[in-house]
């Protein structure tokens, strides 16, 4: 599909860019919160959502990187409002920490983008002893969306906006363990294998994303909740690859991989397009409704991910307290 940049039923193609796909729309008054914002596609929806007059909060690990990303936005963009949070989703005590702070400022929250990873790194463990794929991209996320949802809510309720949560997932869900998501050997490490490790985190990016659509909906609140595939892009995501295998795939890049415009506009399409008003629940590619593994559409496994996410985070909730 990249390569004929064919059109889905929203007008747009895998070719299409972030500032296309939210061209004309206007997200003044809009308040969005997006996870590695200061490098990749990550800081590319930060700077187009300020383009498009939403106020970003980059939640980055490094704020002096941050600083220096929101600097170069701001340029750009004359006007631009934009803020820099210190945030690092391996730690639950970051993210609580996160929240906290947040919420005690009493900013609004209308978009909650939760871009941020890592892939194919060795085995590793976080700071709270979990391994660190599913550590950081799935259960770092999950806490972080917990913890802002009450924000979220008042937010939808006194603006009469809806609120939108989306989960940037991956094509690599369909190459998960056979099992899909192993909640019995997360820290498994003579099992582990650096790939399907990072499919069953991104798998999870989805099954979290439908768990929450049927949750918010039965608090009828106006708040969505989807996932997407950005693309394949070269990014730093690639940075745990042999140099020989990096460097084959950079020689093949411009043929085969998006452009990082190119790679964030799925995210800023679900997150500020009026066509996907009121749409939740749904798995999103190249700007249009795709159809993942049918593992990921498993409600049943989607209540146990949750069930088992929530176990995890209120048994660290030691690592400190908010």
């Amino acid at each position: 599909m990249w390569f004929f940049g064919w059109k889905g039923a929203s007008g747009f193609s895998s070719r299409s860019t972030a500032e296309e796909v939210t061209h004309g729309v206007d997200g003044t008054g809009l308040t969005a919160i997006v996870t590695g914002a200061s490098s990749g596609i990550g800081l590319e929806t930060a700077r187009v959502l300020a383009l498009r007059g939403v106020h970003v909060v980059m939640a980055v690990r490094n704020t002096s990187s941050g600083a220096k990303v929101k600097e170069d936005i701001v340029n750009q963009v004359p006007g631009a409002k934009v803020d820099v949070m210190e945030l690092d989703l391996s730690s639950m005590e970051s993210v609580r920490k996160f929240a906290s702070e947040y919420n005690s400022a009493r900013l609004p929250l209308n978009l909650l983008i939760n871009n941020a990873g890592i892939m194919a790194c060795p085995f590793m463990l976080s700071k709270v002893n979990i391994e660190l794929q599913f550590a950081t991209n799935h259960l770092g996320h999950f806490l972080l969306t917990k913890l802002l949802l009450e924000t979220m809510k008042n937010t939808s309720r006194e603006s009469k906006r809806e609120g939108r949560i989306v989960n940037v997932s991956s094509e690599a869900h369909r190459y998960s363990y056979q099992d899909g998501v192993r909640l019995d050997k997360i820290n498994d490490q003579p099992s582990y294998s650096s790939m399907r490790a990072y499919g069953q985190s991104k798998l999870c990016n989805i099954l979290h994303a439908n768990e929450l659509t049927k949750k918010l909906k039965e608090d009828g609140v106006n708040i969505t909740a989807n996932s997407l595939h950005p693309g394949g892009i070269m990014t730093n995501l690639w940075r745990y690859f042999d140099s020989y295998l990096a460097g084959a795939v950079g020689a093949v890049a411009k043929y085969v991989l998006k452009t990082v415009p190119q790679g964030a506009a799925t995210t800023c399409y679900v997150a500020l397009h009026p066509q996907v008003a009121g749409v939740t629940g749904e798995y999103f590619s190249d700007s249009n409704i795709a159809t993942p593994l049918p593992l990921a559409k498993d409600f049943e496994l989607a209540k146990k991910v949750w069930d088992f996410s929530t176990k995890l985070t209120d048994s660290q909730s030691g690592e400190t307290s908010s």
